[in-house]
């Protein structure tokens, strides 16, 4: 069951505003999920792909993966999208790997207003995900390097942790359940 495989870092209710940024390896849902709960919560989604650098997306779709020098630019628009959202006091979502800590980091470099989703599962369900996907420039050849980039977020980092082994909508359930969310509810300051 959900409940019992998601795991959270976070000790207080959510910031207001807050971004929910859906991350972990290719293949995990991420897009899936995160559509699943924007259409839920009424709350803007931003696909986070789509920022990528055209020479990331010819780099991947050739099977070389990205270097910490390549997903720079890539971070840094996912960051500004983020903090655009929270400069308008909005509530939003976006995908995006966010592998490392370090990319983290820059992603919430404000240190509020973002949650990390973290759509953890086994490499062997990711893989056989990633085999019957189609139209996607990642090729499933570069999820070793996914996973070997792949840092779980530490206890200080604010996060949930749930396993992608349900169907998609029993997912978001559980991540609305972890967050204290619910269809149609708006964060507020009370």
């Amino acid at each position: 069951m959900i409940g019992s495989s998601a795991r959270s870092s976070l000790s207080t209710p959510l910031a207001k505003p807050v971004v929910l940024v859906v991350m972990g390896v290719s293949g995990c849902g991420k897009t899936t999920v995160a559509g699943i709960l924007a259409e839920g919560l009424g709350w803007p989604f931003e696909e986070g792909d789509a920022l990528h650098p055209q020479s990331n997306i010819e780099k991947m779709k050739a099977g070389n993966p990205l270097t910490d020098a390549d997903r720079q630019r890539w971070l840094t628009n996912i960051a500004e999208r983020v903090e655009g959202r929270l400069d308008a006091g909005e509530n939003g979502l976006i995908t995006c790997s966010a592998l490392k800590r370090s990319y983290r980091e820059l992603i919430n470099r404000r240190g509020a207003g973002v949650v990390f989703v973290f759509l953890a599962g086994s490499k062997s369900t990711i893989a056989r995900r990633l085999a019957a996907r189609r139209a996607h420039f990642m090729p499933s050849s570069l999820l070793d390097s996914q996973f070997a980039d792949l840092e779980d977020p530490g206890p200080d980092e604010p996060h949930i942790r749930v396993d992608i082994g349900p169907p998609p909508g029993v997912v978001a359930q559980g991540i609305l359940r972890e967050l204290g969310l619910s269809y149609g509810a708006e964060v507020r300051d009370d």
